[in-house]
């Protein structure tokens, strides 16, 4: 068994698929340096050094037969951080190479085509409840800050909805469980890394004036607004999970 480590990135996961051709390797298994925990004293390690050559090589084969909308599925089991993506990732290519010209993403009789179905599902489904459920909240530097911790790694995918809808205003999110985030200063999106945990202690000490009299306003009208005898708290949890409550004013 063969055990290429990479450094967790999208480019260094591809790479280790390339070399896992370019060497050969019949027995392998894909770990990030995040997760590698050497179980096996006897396994050859491999260290793979990104190169977003011999990435672009891999993807640009793939595209032939699974097109952008396939590579974009793997793209999402990627960020859905499960503890066998590369598996996934790397079975979904070895059977690209096996039947060229062939979209082996339709293949659902296949146990691990069938998995990634699934994960892409569930990532989709993350995807669109956060850009429905995330609450901008005004700061007094003017930049409308938002905190998510969702299940899976979407904040790459919902980058390209909040640059295109909110131009005119500055704007922050940050993922808690991740620490890290994006940043729109009217000109530029880009993710950013916090070289330390962001404190968050006392957040609610650092809105402006103007938040506060929304929040208590909006508050109020959600209050005023329902109706206890058609209260549907099955159906409403349907709509809106309770793990996402924690994102919106009118809940707190």
């Amino acid at each position: 068994m063969t055990t290429l480590r990479y450094d967790g990135s999208f480019d260094g996961l591809f790479t280790a698929i390339f070399e896992v051709f370019e060497y050969k390797y019949r027995e392998v298994e894909i770990v990030s340096q995040q997760r590698f925990f050497q179980e096996n004293i006897f396994a050859e390690i491999h260290e793979v050094i990104t190169s977003e050559e011999k990435s672009e090589r891999v993807l640009k084969k793939l595209e032939q037969s699974i097109g952008k909308v396939g590579i974009h599925e793997l793209l999402k089991v990627f960020l859905s951080e499960e503890a066998d993506l590369e598996a996934l990732v790397l079975s979904a290519v070895r059977q690209s190479v096996q039947f060229p010209g062939e979209n082996i993403l339709q293949n659902y009789a296949d146990e691990s085509i069938l998995r990634i179905a699934k994960i892409n599902k569930s990532v989709s489904r993350e995807r669109h409840r956060m850009t429905a459920f995330i609450r901008f909240e005004k700061m007094q530097d003017d930049v409308y800050f938002a905190k998510i911790d969702p299940d899976f790694n979407v904040l790459p995918l919902i980058k390209t909805h909040f640059q295109n809808r909110y131009q005119d205003q500055k704007w922050m999110i940050y993922d808690l469980r991740r620490q890290y985030g994006l940043l729109y200063d009217l000109e530029h999106c880009d993710f950013f890394y916090p070289d330390e945990k962001i404190d968050l202690s006392r957040y609610d000490e650092k809105f402006h004036d103007e938040e506060k009299k929304y929040q208590t306003l909006w508050q109020r009208y959600f209050f005023k607004t329902n109706i206890v005898e058609r209260k549907n708290i099955k159906l409403h949890l349907q709509h809106v999970p309770k793990r996402y409550w924690k994102y919106l004013t009118e809940k707190r």
